[in-house]
């Protein structure tokens, strides 16, 4: 029996053949933005590989964890290389993440029947912040700890639950070494979990519903083009991965990611704090808000109009028009290319001096 023969008995090849067969991809106008979603896997898994290597050497504990990534930087061959790679591609998958988010909205890919991998998708762009947000205090340097504590603080502020929240992601009222162990805990076990099983999903839902399709090119149905899946839209994948692979390689090499100095909870905040790129939108609205609007606190409002706004761009399914055409399609199209301008607009406010890493 050859090997073929065997691997077909016990896990049914044949059936896999056939479903890669049959995949194809819509060729059109927008097909550019068809390479985004592989684009934030991939670097997904770049973050996997480089995390696996850099917890080899981390120490989560806050008399340890500095020194084990000072160690890892200087005594380890390429440990540098490694932890740079690590933290570039961790700011170009959320970048790549939102590239497809805000594609997939402005091409109606969410309209019926897949709704369901809209919300998986949603779903995993939060994972995605939230492994930013918990990766980035375990270095327990001085930037980290003052802008997870700014962090905190302003989950703190979320009405009635905020105190909840806040204690749980701390592990106790203050910043402390705890919760540098809870991060990590976050950050290599519960997330993980969490992003196999909703990306697990997401595939699933893609490869059963297929490639969506603009409701301006639905239109054109005999003249439509497609491509195979295997092989031509995977190659032209792995181009835009090598492509990736080389600029985080070139990042690395020149840019460094800084470690800066260590963690010290009495020390003054670092001047012009800021946190990373993709919540400086939010930091800076934050910022601007009046102390006070009628009466009730700008954080607190501010808060309560993120989420109110977020909860409506992951309905937005259920509100838009069913078949992607008419008057209220091009409300949300609107609605949509506004909210990319003010999340560029207020992330390049907030950077205007600089950005401290």
């Amino acid at each position: 029996m050859s090997v073929r023969d065997w691997l077909q008995t016990r896990l049914g090849l044949e059936s896999l053949e056939h479903v890669i067969e049959k995949k194809r991809v819509p060729v059109h106008r927008h097909s550019f933005w068809y390479y985004w979603g592989g684009m934030t896997l991939f670097l997904f898994g770049v973050q996997v590989t480089t995390g696996i290597l850099l917890v080899l050497y981390y120490r989560p504990s806050a008399d340890e964890a500095y020194e084990s990534v000072r160690f890892l930087m200087t005594q380890v061959s390429f440990g540098w290389l490694v932890r740079s790679i690590h933290s570039w591609s961790a700011n170009l998958m959320v970048g790549a993440a939102m590239v497809h988010m805000f594609s997939a909205f402005l091409l109606k890919a969410y309209r019926r029947p897949r709704e369901v991998t809209w919300l998986t998708g949603m779903g995993l762009f939060v994972l995605c912040l939230a492994f930013g947000f918990s990766g980035y205090l375990l270095p327990w340097n001085q930037l980290a700890f003052f802008a997870t504590k700014v962090g905190t603080d302003i989950v703190a502020a979320v009405p009635l639950v905020g105190g909840f929240l806040a204690r749980l992601l701390r592990g106790g009222d203050q910043i402390t070494g705890g919760t540098l162990t809870r991060f990590f805990g976050f950050h290599v076990a519960i997330l993980p979990l969490l992003m196999t099983a909703v990306l697990g999903l997401h595939l699933f839902l893609v490869q059963w519903h297929g490639m969506s399709v603009p409701p301006g090119v639905e239109q054109q149905a005999p003249a439509r083009k497609e491509m195979r899946f295997v092989p031509d839209f995977l190659l032209r994948d792995i181009v835009g991965w090598l492509a990736a692979l080389g600029a985080l390689a070139l990042l690395a090499a020149l840019f460094p990611w800084e470690l800066g100095l260590k963690a010290d909870p009495y020390a003054p905040a670092p001047a012009g704090i800021k946190p990373e790129w993709y919540f400086g939108w939010m930091f800076q609205t934050l910022r601007m808000l009046p102390s006070h609007v009628l009466g009730i606190e700008g954080e607190v409002l501010g808060i309560v109009g993120f989420g109110l706004a977020g909860l409506v761009w992951v309905v937005v399914p259920f509100l838009d028009a069913p078949d992607g055409r008419g008057p209220r399609a091009r409300l949300w199209t609107a609605i949509g290319m506004l909210a990319i301008v003010y999340v560029i607009v207020f992330t390049l406010l907030v950077y205007r001096g600089g950005h401290p890493r």
